[in-house]
């Protein structure tokens, strides 16, 4: 069981208060950073009367209530027996963006699977989206995933349906690493329909949460877990979100906590883009491939390629070929002269222009005049219309 450089004692306190106070309490965390873990775990323990501030009567005696049931040699056995691991600030694997979070911050992660937790967020990027998404954001998601693992970043999500479970299936399918971040108990995967692919994670990666064994999901657990995925990677990409979606509250943790915030575009008609497309018009960034992902969030150097259409033919024509071939006439044919004129040349250059362009079968001699071949011409006019 893990404990790194904190004392046996905070390690059990940590794990108490795990049970009495829900994640992202930030009085609570004031307590914690102002009296200390061991003073506010004893003071909940004695739980004579109101002698932390900030907190009504009727709320201290359900904390004080909850630390009554509370048994955290217990969680840590059960923790022990299902591979688990406690990992609080002072932790050697504790990932210090974490802090970030101030009084927000968690009292500690129960980690499985074997990988360091420290070391994989170093390198890390949350892909988050829709439950209920389209076929072409599930598509984007696992896309964008299997990318992020193959050039070695560590992909990050909630493990929910729809855009998580997309996302973490292409990491695992690249053969690279992902963590799942759950609102629940580390120990009981949910939801359950996604029990096997949470164990295949926890077997290639990790799975983290705030949660102590067995513990449940609630809606307010899940707005609370996703201030976690945004603290713990440098960057957010969301795929897929409607205005009121729970990826914003990821998306827009991420902002305030100065991390980078991406969006995949989708179509101006799908409201599970709407909320997407509202985070672009702000400060996110569009991003539709891996590669634009890691230029963002990367090292310097590390820069997407320069995005062009696919190379045509023409394309590779010298720019005096070009020039020539653009001053043929759409319909009928042209003398040697007259094309030289309209390509702004000497007549000698664009007649060795013309059978230059003749040898690769662009055009072709009618007596004195030039004309394109019937092959060329919808090509010539596409070249016309892109310059």
């Amino acid at each position: 069981m893990s404990g790194g450089d904190a004392s046996a004692p905070e390690l059990l306190d940590r794990v108490f208060l795990t049970r009495v106070i829900e994640p992202g309490d930030e009085v609570a965390g004031r307590w914690v950073r102002e009296f200390g873990v061991g003073e506010v775990a004893r003071r909940v323990r004695e739980g004579r009367e109101v002698s932390l501030p900030g907190v009504t009567g009727k709320r201290w005696g359900g904390l004080v209530a909850r630390g009554k049931g509370a048994d955290p040699e217990g969680d840590l056995r059960v923790a022990r027996d299902a591979g688990v691991r406690f990992v609080g600030p002072g932790d050697p694997e504790w990932p210090g963006q974490l802090d970030d979070l101030g009084d927000a911050r968690p009292l500690g992660l129960w980690v499985r699977g074997a990988p360091s937790l420290r070391m994989w967020a170093l390198r890390s990027v949350a892909v988050v989206g829709a439950r209920a998404c389209t076929e072409y954001g599930a598509h984007m998601a696992a896309t964008l995933a299997n990318g992020l693992a193959e050039r070695g970043w560590v992909v990050v999500s909630g493990g929910a349906y729809g855009v998580d479970g997309a996302a973490h299936r292409g990491a695992l399918g690249a053969g690279g690493a992902t963590v799942a971040v759950l609102a629940c108990g580390v120990d009981r995967p949910y939801p359950r329909g996604h029990t096997q692919l949470i164990t295949r994670i926890a077997e290639q990666g990790l799975v983290i949460g705030e949660l102590p064994p067995g513990d449940h999901p609630t809606p307010s657990r899940f707005v609370l877990r996703n201030r976690v995925i945004a603290a713990l990677t440098r960057g957010t990409v969301v795929v897929e979100a409607a205005y009121r979606s729970g990826s914003l509250v990821t998306a827009r943790a991420a902002q305030r906590l100065g991390r980078h915030t991406m969006g995949v575009p989708g179509p101006a008609t799908s409201s599970l883009s709407a909320g997407v497309h509202e985070l672009l018009r702000g400060d996110a960034v569009l991003v539709t491939d891996a590669e634009e992902v890691v230029e963002l969030v990367g090292d310097m150097g590390e820069l997407a390629p320069e995005r062009r259409g696919p190379v045509l033919p023409l394309d590779l024509l010298a720019p005096g070929a070009r020039q020539v071939l653009a001053a043929l006439p759409s319909r009928g044919a042209a003398t040697a002269a007259e094309v030289g004129r309209g390509a702004q040349t000497t007549e000698e250059d664009a007649i060795a222009r013309l059978y230059e362009l003749r040898a690769l079968g662009y055009v072709e001699r009618h007596g004195d005049g030039w004309k394109l071949t019937r092959q060329m011409m919808i090509s010539v006019r596409g070249g016309r219309s892109r310059c």
